[in-house]
């Protein structure tokens, strides 16, 4: 590809970088409590380029804009990650979780929101979680399935908040869904009343793993 005729690709990412900032700064002065970034292509990046080039050259980009930021506006800028749920589908599930979140740690961000509900084997995503993660960056684990059609029942939400537990300083660990239920507009595969339920079960779960732990 060419490109734009007098518009080189290093003017591009400026603006691009400039045009973010500007959307983080709105929503944090407007009062937002946090803002979560969308990341959910940084695993496809593997799949389409084993070589972590694009997912290096993406992270390098997100702390370009993330450097603008005050460690107190950092602490409420989240990163969110899964693998796809768009149409009841997912992308890249099949790429190995631990390939990315080393680099995906390296983000200057203080929230880090990841699919765990249907990673097939959440402990080895944990551990490096864990292992990769600053004192100063919190992780919300997905403890719930937005593509699954079934509810998750509050004891099994607790399970999954247990188990993140033994990983992760219980100061630094919050919980999650996998991802959005309607990412798209054009997305209504998931209705209202299920994305309720299982938000219920969310909050109940991590309620139920809050006591168990004496928090």
């Amino acid at each position: 590809m060419d490109g734009i005729s007098g518009y080189s690709r290093e003017a591009f990412l400026k603006n691009l970088a400039d045009e973010v900032e500007t959307d983080i700064r709105r929503c944090l002065e407007a009062g937002a409590a946090s803002v979560q970034m969308d990341c959910s292509l940084t695993r496809l990046t593997l799949k389409l380029d084993p070589s972590k080039g694009v997912l290096r050259d993406f992270v390098a980009l997100d702390n370009e804009v993330l450097g603008r930021f005050s460690a107190a506006d950092r602490a409420r800028i989240g990163v969110h990650t899964c693998p796809g749920a768009d149409q009841g589908s997912a992308h890249s599930l099949d790429v190995d979780y631990t390939e990315l979140l080393p680099d995906l740690f390296r983000m200057k961000a203080g929230n880090f929101y990841l699919q765990m509900a249907s990673e097939p084997e959440p402990s080895r995503a944990l551990k490096v979680a864990r292992d990769c993660s600053t004192e100063d960056q919190r992780i919300f684990v997905g403890v719930t399935d937005p593509l699954d059609p079934r509810v998750e029942t509050a004891e099994e939400v607790c399970d999954r908040v247990l188990e993140a537990a033994t990983y992760l300083p219980l100061q630094r660990l919050g919980t999650c869904d996998d991802t959005g239920f309607a990412p798209w507009a054009d997305d209504t595969s998931t209705s209202r009343d299920l994305a309720f339920a299982k938000i219920e079960a969310r909050v109940r779960g991590t309620r139920m793993a809050a006591e168990k732990l004496g928090l």
